[in-house]
């Protein structure tokens, strides 16, 4: 068998074109956690990224200041060499890259010492990203070009960021929708109460109406989530909880007691509905 440099396609055309050094960057993750209130509002953060950025030495040209790139002596720049193999039924051509330039058409005869001849350098560097209101916990978001810097100064790749949301001890999140939990005593939910609480947006009133029961939801219009593809805020939703003494005195009891024969209270029985408590509570907070 026979090699030649310089490969020329049959029939005179042109054979494989040498292969750039220049190569798109890889794609990096980054995991992000942010509290509740950064889902309400949307958030700004400056990233520390562990990632690949361009040579300052070299800029990417891989060479030592001065030098540059020359022309591969075995392959004459074409990045690849004929193979010639003699077989029964004659000679067969093959061509494979070269060996000498790894299929570049180039050698660096003078590296940079700073890259090792590679274009680029590990770098931690600072990415500012704005985290966009509605987004949830698994969702990624795809930075284009924030990436690493490819070899020999190649266009950089993508950066994403994986979104956690951090559980928070008062709200949860229902769609675009907030809620929580409003705990009632007895006498409130008998005689109707005013409160005030504390939601992500600041100070809000809450009338708690005479006879309000256990499972019913008191809404406050756009006090939720704004959805990520849209500008309408979902609501606030607190459902009712009617905390029920378990400590009482002989004279708290007494006062029970007489309260009960005078509104003539039935005793438990089975209420007539097929839905469950539970299930009832969940579906009003879905509405």
């Amino acid at each position: 068998e026979t090699f030649f440099g310089g490969a020329q396609g049959g029939g005179g055309g042109r054979g494989p074109r040498p292969r750039s050094r220049r190569e798109r960057g890889q794609d990096a993750l980054v995991r992000v956690s942010l509290q509740l209130g950064d889902v309400v509002f949307g958030a700004h953060r400056d990233l520390e990224v562990d990632t690949a950025v361009l040579c300052e030495t070299c800029q990417g040209s891989c060479t030592q200041p001065g030098t540059s790139e020359v022309t591969c002596d075995i392959c004459h720049g074409s990045g690849h060499v004929q193979r010639t193999v003699r077989s029964l039924l004659g000679n067969v051509v093959t061509s494979q890259p070269c060996t000498v330039c790894h299929g570049h058409g180039t050698t660096i005869p003078y590296p940079c010492g700073t890259c090792q001849g590679q274009g680029r350098v590990r770098a931690r560097r600072t990415v500012s990203v704005d985290i966009p209101a509605g987004v949830e916990s698994g969702l990624r978001l795809q930075l284009p070009g924030s990436g690493e810097v490819g070899p020999a100064g190649g266009p950089n790749g993508d950066l994403y960021l994986e979104i956690t949301v951090e559980a928070h001890d008062a709200f949860s999140r229902e769609g675009d929708d907030l809620v929580a939990t409003l705990e009632v005593s007895m006498p409130d939910a008998i005689l109707g109460a005013t409160t005030t609480i504390e939601s992500l947006d600041g100070s809000v009133d809450l009338e708690v109406r005479p006879g309000v029961q256990s499972g019913d939801v008191l809404t406050i219009k756009g006090r939720g989530i704004t959805p990520l593809r849209g500008s309408q805020r979902g609501d606030l939703k607190v459902g009712v909880h009617v905390v029920t003494p378990t400590r009482l005195d002989h004279k708290d009891r007494a006062l029970i007691e007489e309260f009960a024969k005078r509104t003539k209270a039935p005793k438990p029985r089975l209420a007539e509905h097929q839905q469950g408590m539970f299930s009832k509570f969940r579906d009003r907070f879905r509405h």
